[in-house]
């Protein structure tokens, strides 16, 4: 059953790193009048349109996470320590900081995405979504790296 959470849980992943990562590419370069590249089509995106996608995805990502949190602690995190893994673990633990810190963001993030736009909010958009996707790549990049360390067993 875990194993098919966390499989469950890294789909959440993926899909909330592709919108953001879309919603920050269009809120820091924002397309111009050429849809001619695939950089330029990944900038043409309706920004807004992401935020309701990110705030449920993130929430069910990290209840998903908080959920298989109890085994990885019980089964993984040990053998890490074992291992002397200290870098591993020390990653793993600002994933989790990271983590909440986003939970705390999403208020905020929300409140400045919400239709319609004020104009003179498009920075502290940019520098929310920014920051978030910083810990949503950093989550998913050290949740792989620990699962291919010490992965779940059947």
């Amino acid at each position: 059953m875990t194993i098919f959470l966390l499989i469950l849980h890294g789909l959440l992943a993926v899909a909330l790193l592709g919108a953001i990562t879309h919603q920050a590419i269009a809120a820091w370069f924002p397309a111009g009048q050429s849809a001619d590249s695939f950089v330029d089509r990944a900038r043409r995106v309706s920004a807004p349109a992401y935020t309701g996608a990110i705030v449920v995805l993130y929430l069910l990502t990290m209840a998903l996470g908080a959920f298989i949190y109890a085994e990885y602690r019980v089964s993984i995190r040990i053998v890490l320590e074992q291992l002397e893994a200290r870098a591993v673990n020390g990653s793993f633990e600002l994933k989790e900081h990271f983590a909440a810190i986003g939970l705390g963001m999403l208020p905020a993030y929300w409140f400045y995405w919400r239709r319609p736009l004020n104009p003179g909010h498009a920075r502290i958009r940019a520098a929310l979504t920014l920051v978030l996707a910083f810990i949503v790549w950093w989550a998913f990049l050290v949740g792989h790296v620990v699962n291919n360390i010490r992965g779940f067993e059947a």
